[in-house]
């Protein structure tokens, strides 16, 4: 089976590095690694090119940047995707897992469990519970790594082209497909997002943010809500 790993950066310079140095035992492998950015300013693109098999530029969004990816290695002939973000680390021989899983399970897609790097408790907290929920629910978040094959990818259509929910919305969708397949190897994202602006208050906001879309808010004025917020 032949992967691709893509990776939607929008001013990563900070970590694009240490994520994309990560990958290159996969891409000895035989997986492609295909770095998509959506208008970077900070060296981004520079750090990524000579670590990746492709970088791509579109237009900014994590939805339009995941599809552009994944379409150009579709094109490339792969048969499954896997979408990371710029500040998560796979675990060890996620390609095989993720293969092994497919596999074994018979199902279109998945995820893996999810670990904060970060020493706070409440955080530690916050991983077991996006796990335990993910489980429960099928619902799977990009902080998990999602992972999908060619077949189911192309039935989907790709991410909704939506400001902000845009993995839970492919969840809802691929749910009809298959339920996930969950790797319980631990990729590793970082606590950045929490610690920014506290870990208690970006909590309560992401929360308040998932259940306004649940009954129906509007992804783009949840964005930008989103945005203010910050």
């Amino acid at each position: 089976m032949q992967l691709a790993v893509i990776v939607p950066v929008l001013n990563e310079a900070a970590a694009i590095e240490s994520t994309l140095v990560r990958l290159a035992p996969l891409r000895a492998r035989g997986a492609q690694v295909i770095v998509v950015d959506g208008g970077s300013s900070d060296g981004t693109v520079a750090r990524a090119t000579p670590l990746s098999d492709a970088v791509l530029h579109c237009a900014r969004g994590r939805a339009e940047q995941m599809n552009a990816g994944a379409q150009a290695a579709l094109d490339r002939g792969v048969d499954a995707l896997l979408f990371l973000h710029a500040d998560s680390e796979l675990p060890d021989r996620a390609d095989h897992l993720i293969e092994n899983a497919l596999r074994s399970s018979g199902r279109a897609w998945g995820r893996f469990n999810v670990r904060i790097d970060d020493r706070a408790v409440l955080l530690k907290v916050v991983s077991a519970l996006m796990n335990w929920r993910s489980r429960l629910t099928g619902i799977c978040t990009g902080d998990q790594a999602i992972f999908v094959t060619r077949a189911a990818f192309e039935k989907l259509r790709g991410f909704a082209s939506i400001a902000l929910m845009e993995d839970i919305e492919f969840s809802k969708r691929a749910k009809k497909i298959s339920w996930p397949v969950v790797i319980a190897a631990r990729v590793s994202t970082s606590g950045r997002r929490w610690r920014r602006h506290g870990i208690g208050r970006t909590i309560v906001l992401m929360w308040r943010f998932r259940l306004a879309y649940f009954f129906g808010a509007d992804p783009q004025r949840l964005a930008q809500r989103y945005r203010d917020a910050r």
